[in-house]
């Protein structure tokens, strides 16, 4: 890039550690965890992994207006602030610029802090970490370059947020039109169990762990992955098994519906995959799959609805685990109508799954392009010969 070369054309950098160049200011006061509100006139910073943690009215002294680089001396969270704040918890460090451009400092911070991803307090060595600052010996022109390197970057992180924000707004629209679309009226559309003999059966996993996994063999899922990895539908597995172990699995085939039957929470328990690939696949227990005679993503999608939800969870049972039992989820009822209204809801609804899930395309993709983009020019700008 010409601009780019222009900019920093024989420019002269010192490398000055962080702490010579911030001053750490101190909150007058620290807001307990348990006392964040979900709304407020007053935004709370701690140093949790959401940028803001929560909301209060209490007329506490305050962070006044500023520009602000937050550390979370524990978490090694780095944010940028410049409102009017309190402190929430413990373990933050508010640091003000001396001299030089707050957001340049966060920038440079965030690209060259080298994080440690252990439960201790960071300070000591994140205050340490070497920060490049241009043209030291002419303090205008030095401003004037950090200026500009914070113009670019705040480019790319607005496109970002902008991208972020559509997202959002589309997922919302997601959920509400498949909350409409699985809306029948009962006189038109039977709602039938979904262990009706008409509709399908539930099939309990059987003892996989993952000691039985193997390189490659015959697919299959473990109850786990339904969490962590696998979307609304899949046709590869992630794990494998020996013939030798699948053929004394229970195995699911291909429209197979597989669910998780066990969580740590009630939204997760009852998170479900698709089956769509050719051969029969190993499935987990503390899962189940359902054989049924619907549309495969049809149902994958049912799963999704509040209306689901609403009839799981008075089955929920269990304190630290919840679980929901295979006899139970048969006693939960979908709506069935004809296979084609079932085909053209599916078909809306992919739609709606790809551009707000997929990571090959739609939002989610354009994100993280745009992310590793900022990446790019953020160590591009800030890496100078030391």
């Amino acid at each position: 890039m010409r601009f780019l070369d222009k900019l920093l054309d024989a420019v002269k950098v010192e490398w000055k550690p962080l702490e010579e160049i911030v001053s750490t200011i101190t909150a007058p006061v620290k807001l307990n965890k348990n006392t964040y509100g979900q709304i407020g006139k007053i935004p709370v910073i701690d140093q949790g992994i959401n940028f803001i943690a929560g909301y209060t009215d209490e007329n506490f002294a305050k962070i006044k207006a500023g520009e602000y680089v937050i550390f979370g001396d524990h978490s090694e969270h780095i944010k940028y602030v410049d409102f009017t704040f309190i402190q929430g918890a413990d373990g933050l460090k508010i640091l003000k610029s001396n001299i030089d451009s707050t957001k340049y400092i966060y920038y440079a911070l965030v690209n060259f802090y080298i994080k440690e991803y252990t439960y201790k307090r960071h300070w000591s060595s994140a205050k340490e970490t070497l920060i490049p600052i241009p043209c030291p010996e002419n303090p205008k022109k030095s401003l004037e370059i950090q200026q500009k390197i914070v113009a670019i970057l705040d480019t790319f992180t607005e496109l970002t947020a902008e991208l972020t924000a559509e997202l959002t707004a589309r997922k919302q629209q997601y959920s509400y039109y498949r909350e409409r679309l699985f809306r029948f009226d009962e006189n038109e559309v039977q709602h039938l169990p979904m262990g009706d003999e008409n509709v399908g059966k539930f099939i309990r996993g059987s003892g996989l762990q993952k000691k039985d996994f193997t390189e490659t063999g015959i697919g299959c899922i473990h109850y786990g992955q339904i969490y962590t990895y696998y979307g609304t539908s899949a046709d590869k597995t992630k794990s494998f098994v020996s013939e030798e172990f699948a053929k004394k699995a229970r195995m699911a085939e291909h429209g197979n519906l597989v669910i998780a039957t066990t969580s740590e929470n009630d939204e997760d328990v009852c998170k479900a995959v698709v089956w769509l690939g050719k051969d029969k696949i190993a499935v987990s227990s503390d899962a189940c799959f359902y054989a049924h005679q619907l549309n495969p993503k049809y149902v994958a999608y049912y799963f999704q609805t509040e209306q689901f939800q609403k009839q799981k969870r008075p089955f929920i049972t269990g304190t630290k685990v919840r679980r929901v039992n295979a006899d139970d989820l048969a006693k939960i009822k979908i709506p069935v109508p004809a296979l084609d209204e079932q085909k053209r809801i599916v078909s809306i609804l992919d739609k709606f799954d790809t551009l707000t899930t997929s990571i090959n395309e739609g939002l989610p993709k354009e994100i993280e392009l745009r992310q590793k983009q900022y990446e790019y020019y953020r160590n591009l700008l800030l890496t100078f010969p030391k």
